[in-house]
């Protein structure tokens, strides 16, 4: 019997044990319905010529923050170094903007002031309108004075969203405003952010879930996992539905305060079980922060920073409390995806997980803990022992992003801490790879190369050598990791005959290329259940996915294309 769609003339990469690589892959409806020899394929309807291509499954980005895409009407910081750019950006923007109340920026590098974090009077004289800039990692603002201002807190006024800092010398506050992720979540935060910063409108922020989509179809990305919703706008991905916008199949984690109580989880249970779920879209995890991050030293250590005697973080809840808080959310049946980047916020989540082991009981949750940013070496064979996945971004370890700020802050004395992909995985664990986008590139050949070099986009200054991977380990943490860490083995993530049909086609055989070649090359074709959802070529009657984000500062910077020297990062 003929099937509907025959791939072969290229390499595919099954990651099915019992046939890990196939000369043709036949695809019926939404299935897989053929892996095997090109000599035995069966008649199809249509055959699309890999000529020497690779296909491989299809992309899980199980950490990809389709609510913070970049935003069209914001002035674009990504990798600037230099405080003079930063405010002749925002000059400008000012100045071809006179329509806008607020001007707003994002993704700003902590070291963009040498020797000590921004603040508003770096900003003095660049307008006379408030200023809101969020940080690459998404966890600290930047504020001129004008928005101190505005928002009162320059008169002592508290803000629902995160924590200002003050001058130690004259209890002044600075313009740095920390924890803003964790407060910007949760209902009272987001809605004054809302209240306050055009930014955050539910329109700019549906927006930001579109573009962010349609970079992930061009990127190779069929499941996407958006690992922190607030509840307040899950309606934003019911409208993407019925508009037709859910492309990659996707999951949303439901983002849980560490405050919340009783009531707060039962409006979870209520969620899940009254919003809409479908193959394209579904719900289930919840995503909880152990830790704040370590650029800001806002990370829980077990040792001192080494910049900062005497200062080590703090968990984001007293650490009796983040325990019972976990026992709880595994007694009512969650997967908990939690943040937790130094090494005493990683410690403190194992330690959480083998609590609520002893309290509920052994099942398969596959509980993940997100970065594993700096581990502590008798914290590594834990994770395959309580079975827990290690969901990383290999991007983060790039001295692109970690040079400067993390780096000193860790101290050469732990970098052999440092994003211990090898040791992971070689430890038996589950590990899943993803971008974080947008701290990182969405686009996993990015993801690819820094795994296997930890060097810099230009093959500069790589460290910590021993735990570089090759690319097929590198790539099954982007497929069938993808699958198992949301327990979703059974149908994606392995080419194997009756698998749902979620595949990419990338432009070249990445198996036959050096790691700096994969940034020249791109997926040429995107398919979820059978059907195309990113086609450069046409080879399915599609059309390519609308992959450009332009830079609002006017730079004209792609974000998606990946033999672009200026790939957009953001944590």
């Amino acid at each position: 019997m003929a099937v509907d769609t025959l791939y072969t003339g290229g390499r595919i990469r099954t990651f099915d044990p019992a046939r890990p690589w196939a000369e043709a892959l036949g695809v019926t409806g939404d299935k897989i319905s053929y892996v095997g020899s090109a000599a035995d394929a069966p008649a199809a309807r249509r055959t699309v010529q890999l000529e020497g291509r690779l296909l491989t499954p299809g992309v899980a980005d199980t950490h990809n923050h389709l609510l913070l895409g970049f935003d069209d009407l914001a002035v674009s910081l990504d990798q600037v170094q230099s405080l003079d750019v930063v405010r002749s950006r925002i000059a400008e923007f000012a100045e071809t903007h006179p329509e806008l109340d607020w001007i707003c920026a994002e993704n700003a590098l902590y070291s963009v002031v040498e020797g000590r974090r921004p603040n508003a009077d770096d900003l003095v004289g660049v307008t006379d309108r408030p200023v809101f800039i969020t940080t690459y990692d998404q966890h600290s603002v930047w504020l001129n004075r004008p928005a101190l201002a505005k928002l009162g807190i320059l008169n002592g006024g508290d803000i629902a969203w995160g924590n200002p800092e003050l001058d130690p010398t004259t209890g002044e506050p600075t313009g740095w405003v920390t924890d803003f992720y964790t407060s910007a979540m949760t209902i009272a935060g987001l809605a004054e952010l809302q209240r306050d910063i055009p930014m955050y409108s539910p329109d700019r922020r549906y927006r930001k879930i579109t573009n962010s989509l349609e970079m992930a179809a061009s990127v190779g990305i069929t499941t996407v996992v958006e690992p922190q919703v607030p509840l307040a706008e899950l309606d934003l991905f019911a409208r993407a539905e019925r508009e037709g916008k859910l492309t990659s199949r996707t999951i949303a984690a439901i983002y849980h305060a560490v405050g919340a109580d009783g009531d707060f989880r039962s409006r979870i249970t209520e969620a899940i079980r009254e919003t809409p779920q479908h193959e394209r879209f579904s719900l289930g995890p919840v995503k909880l922060y152990a830790d704040d991050v370590i650029e800001p030293h806002t990370a829980a250590m077990l040792e001192d920073y080494a910049n900062r005697p005497g200062h080590r973080g703090q968990p984001s809840l007293p650490p009796t409390e983040f325990t019972k808080l976990f026992v709880e959310l595994d007694r009512l049946g969650y997967q908990v995806h939690t943040h937790a980047t130094g090494d005493w916020g990683i410690q403190l989540t194992l330690d959480s997980i083998a609590a609520a082991q002893r309290a509920n009981g052994v099942r398969d949750a596959r509980h993940g803990i997100v970065h594993v940013e700096c581990l502590a070496p008798e914290d590594l064979p834990r994770f395959a022992e309580l079975g827990v996945v290690a969901a990383m971004q290999p991007r983060h370890a790039s001295p692109d992003l970690v040079a400067g700020t993390w780096m000193e802050n860790v101290g050469e004395a732990r970098w052999d801490r440092a994003w211990r992909f090898k040791s992971m995985i070689e430890s038996g664990a589950r590990v899943t790879f993803s971008s974080d986008w947008q701290v990182g590139e969405m686009d996993p050949l990015v993801g690819l190369y820094s795994a296997m070099t930890r060097a810099r986009l230009d093959g500069s200054d790589a460290w910590t050598g021993g735990e570089r991977l090759d690319l097929d380990r590198a790539l099954r943490a982007y497929t069938t990791g993808g699958a198992e860490a949301f327990h979703r083995e059974d149908t994606v993530g392995v080419l194997r005959e009756g698998m749902l049909a979620d595949l990419v086609v990338w432009s070249g055989d990445l198996y036959a290329m050096e790691p700096a070649e994969l940034l020249a090359q791109r997926a040429d074709l995107t398919v979820v259940g059978g059907s195309a959802i990113h086609d450069v070529r046409g080879e399915l009657g599609g059309v390519a996915a609308a992959a450009q984000v332009q830079d609002p500062a006017g730079a004209g910077q792609s974000c998606a294309e990946p033999d672009d020297s200026h790939h957009c990062h953001t944590h």
